[in-house]
């Protein structure tokens, strides 16, 4: 007797183990990110750059332990590469001299 008119059969699994599909999914975010990365080097660094390293570091788990998928972590490296040259490009441009462009 599973109580109430509440069989166990409509709940095949337990509502903890459950979550939401709606999102993208962490291969996807990698992905993402790495594209964004790669981008970033040729227009708009300064903003794809933390794009990058945000959705590699989301695909991730937000965590540097337990496995790591390639697109992630190539997202999360070149997007602070591309960071990093961009704000000392702009930087540079700010300067008295011509800059680095």
């Amino acid at each position: 007797m599973a109580g109430f008119g509440h069989g166990t059969r409509g709940y095949p699994r337990s509502r903890g183990r459950t979550w939401s599909r709606t999102g993208p999914d962490r291969a996807t975010l990698g992905i993402i990110g790495a594209i964004c990365a790669v981008a970033g080097f040729f227009a708009l660094g300064i903003v794809l750059g933390p794009v990058a390293i945000f959705c590699g570091w989301q695909s991730m788990g937000r965590s540097w332990s337990g496995e790591r998928n390639v697109p992630a972590l190539v997202a999360l490296v070149l997007g602070a590469i591309d960071t990093l040259l961009a704000a000392m490009a702009l930087t540079g441009a700010a300067a008295w001299g011509n800059g680095l462009l």
